[in-house]
């Protein structure tokens, strides 16, 4: 057999390329370990970061053709600012049986007897008991689920009350898991909604109901619809900073699998 020319010969004893570098899922920082969500947006021309509402996950968001390898190394050069966000971000609380969650501007206790065949929801010396049977793998989606009919309960007389008031009704009222708002209107009146709304107190829910209405009427934030809001809930300025304040430790709870486009 002929033996090779020296340029194939060549070829044949040059050493393998390095692998690239690949995105981890987690990221250990001095403040503890955490999801990183990387997504590549056509539009995006630059890198950002951002720590996801509640805390679980750093988000960064890349132009389209940008390197695994420039991803690294810009988280990196920003992992200080990532560990102050992480030691800033609100304590995230895991759904289990004896958990605290709040609820309704109080607390609502975690009681988990395997027995129970109903959820049931009642009035405690301490506050309100959710009271949750099955296996316990099931507790937080069944927490979960609890929840949200609480919040579609108040979320639709509150939606009711204001849309009498601008005499316009709603052409639908759906719930989901948004992390990025907590409420929003179509021009058709189609309201969506953060079924994690109906943990805060009851005059923040009000106030979200007050803003996506004021919508049927003004589909704008201009000073009308600003009036508008203002009318239907006077105290919507305690509303409003509420959320921003404290809108990210309701998204630091924990029930497992996200719940988003379940109506």
């Amino acid at each position: 057999m002929p033996l090779p020319s020296l340029p194939k010969l060549k070829r044949f004893l040059k050493p393998p390329r390095p692998s690239a570098p690949r995105l981890p899922d987690t990221v250990e920082l001095a403040a503890g370990s955490i999801a990183l969500l990387v997504r590549r947006h056509p539009r995006a021309r630059r890198l950002t970061m951002r720590l996801t509402p509640g805390g679980g996950a750093l988000s960064i968001t890349a132009p389209p053709r940008m390197s695994d390898a420039a991803i690294l190394d810009f988280l990196e050069r920003h992992r200080g600012w990532a560990d102050e966000r992480l030691t800033a971000a609100p304590r995230r609380i895991e759904v289990a049986d004896g958990a605290v969650l709040p609820f309704r501007g109080a607390h609502l206790t975690i009681a988990h007897e395997p027995a129970r065949r109903a959820t049931r929801l009642e009035s405690g010396p301490d506050g309100p008991v959710l009271h949750v049977g099955g296996e316990a793998r099931h507790l937080p989606r069944r927490v979960m689920d609890a929840l949200r009919r609480e919040a579609r309960a108040d979320l639709q007389a509150a939606v009711d009350r204001h849309a009498a008031h601008v005499g316009l009704k709603p052409a639908a009222l759906s719930l989901k898991d948004t992390r990025s708002r907590w409420g929003s209107c179509t021009r058709d009146r189609r309201l969506a909604f953060s079924w994690r709304i109906v943990m805060a107190p009851p005059d923040v829910l009000d106030y979200l109901c007050a803003h996506e209405v004021a919508h049927f009427r003004e589909m704008n934030h201009g000073p009308d619809f600003w009036a508008l809001c203002r009318r239907l809930c006077p105290g919507m300025d305690a509303g409003r900073d509420w959320l921003k304040r404290n809108g990210a430790s309701l998204h630091a709870i924990d029930f497992g699998a996200p719940s988003q486009g379940r109506g």
